[in-house]
């Protein structure tokens, strides 16, 4: 991977490595311009061993024009797809901050350790504000006026981000489909985290904004319970899950829940096209009609306090230091493409 090529042919000069794993890297970086100027950006680059692969460069591409125009609070904005002689890279927006599946491991240490229990409004703002960052690109338009079409496909922890000041950022749309991106793949190719797909996407149908409501569904129980609903250590038993297996009442696990926001992600999780919310605007209202429409509910800047208190302040024991002293920044890049399975026998 000719990363030193970036710093020497373009303006970014590339910091540090944030992170590695499965097909991608990222990588602070400094956009350098006239007087002086800096911005802080991420790269978002292929590994060496996939920018021989014509599939991979064409989705890495993919994302970078399907996300380009899509600017909006609650999204990772992508601000160039570059190249240089051995690679395709991504510049996209830096965020200082964690991903949901660290907050989520915090309150709910995968190791055993002692629990610390989400507030069950907080866990409905962050699902709220996703939901809206959904909205926003379920509803883009090109600019012809034709609905793009855009369904994310892969919303899991892992990409939706949290930075500091408490803004929640939907990021990866790496196997996003649109109109004039994907749609061939539907019925022969699977893409995404088995684990968050809805029932549709496991069955290799044609999927729409809809689906994305049931993934958002799923990472809500989570986020409030700490267990996944269909995830085992076999793939194509979690795929089996997702179709058929028995879908609980979260108040099952935990009796706190409210009976209103309880019914929100039953909603969110019916298998039924019909019976699901059919947009996440109609969602992320449901979820801020539950929060505010007789008390004063969470905010981003509740979230950023709480945020700073357990993951960001001198006295935080949620995350290590690194050696500059500064909090660690979490920035997706275990993989490009989630679980991809062709048929119903090969795993890449």
């Amino acid at each position: 991977m000719d990363i030193p090529a970036i710093s020497e042919t373009t303006n970014y000069r590339i910091i540090r490595k944030l992170a590695e794993g499965g097909m991608g890297a990222v990588y602070e970086a400094k956009l350098q311009g006239a007087e002086g100027f800096e911005k802080t950006v991420a790269i978002k680059s292929i590994l060496e061993n996939y920018t021989g692969n014509p599939e991979f460069v064409r989705l890495f591409i993919g994302e970078a024009k399907l996300v380009a125009d899509l600017v909006h609070e609650n999204i990772v904005q992508v601000y160039q797809l570059g190249r240089t002689a051995q690679m395709y890279y991504i510049a996209l927006e830096f965020v200082e901050g964690i991903n949901l599946e660290q907050f989520i491991e915090y309150h709910y240490p995968p190791d055993g350790g002692e629990k610390k229990v989400l507030d069950v409004d907080l866990g409905a703002f962050i699902i709220s504000r996703v939901c809206r960052g959904l909205e926003y690109a379920h509803n883009k338009r090109g600019r012809d006026g034709v609905l793009l079409g855009i369904v994310h496909r892969d919303v899991s922890p892992k990409n939706i981000m949290l930075n500091r000041e408490g803004i929640l950022k939907l990021t990866d749309f790496g196997i996003a489909k649109a109109r004039t991106v994907m749609e061939q793949e539907e019925g022969e190719v699977l893409m995404g985290k088995v684990e968050y797909m809805s029932p549709e996407q496991a069955l290799y149908q044609e999927t729409d904004r809809r689906s994305d409501l049931f993934s958002m569904g799923i990472v809500a129980f989570e986020l409030l319970t700490g267990q996944h609903i269909f995830e085992t250590d076999d793939i194509y038993e979690t795929l089996n899950n997702v179709k058929k297996k028995r879908i609980p009442d979260i108040r099952e696990i935990r009796p706190d829940v409210p009976e209103d926001l309880a019914k929100i992600l039953a909603k969110a999780l019916e298998r039924d096209l019909t019976k699901r919310f059919q947009t996440a605007g109609e969602m992320g209202y449901a979820l801020e009609y539950y929060m505010y429409h007789n008390r004063f509910g969470p905010t981003n800047v509740t979230m950023g306090n709480y945020l700073k208190k357990h993951f960001f302040g001198e006295n935080s024991d949620a995350l290590d230091k690194n050696r500059s002293g500064n909090p660690v920044v979490g920035q997706r890049s275990d993989t490009l493409f989630g679980d991809l399975l062709k048929g119903e026998t090969t795993q890449l």
